[in-house]
């Protein structure tokens, strides 16, 4: 998968958030396919995906922190 490809899915966002009023809700399916996007790429490589890097870091600390 191209830069290219990944650049076209992070910039359909700020278009759908603007077209559902900013609702995160609406627009699950365009964050799980840049999600999926991200994905194949390696860690690092693209500032693009660096939010859900963090994420996953994040839920990787839960996980290990007992209760």
């Amino acid at each position: 998968m191209s830069d290219s490809s990944l650049k076209k899915r992070e910039e359909g966002l700020p278009v759908c958030f603007s077209a559902n009023n900013y609702m995160e809700s609406k627009c699950q399916a365009v964050i799980e396919e840049l999600r999926k996007c991200c994905a194949r790429y390696p860690k690092g490589r693209s500032l693009i995906c660096s939010g859900f890097e963090k994420e996953e870091k994040e839920k990787q600390t839960l996980k290990c922190t007992p209760q």
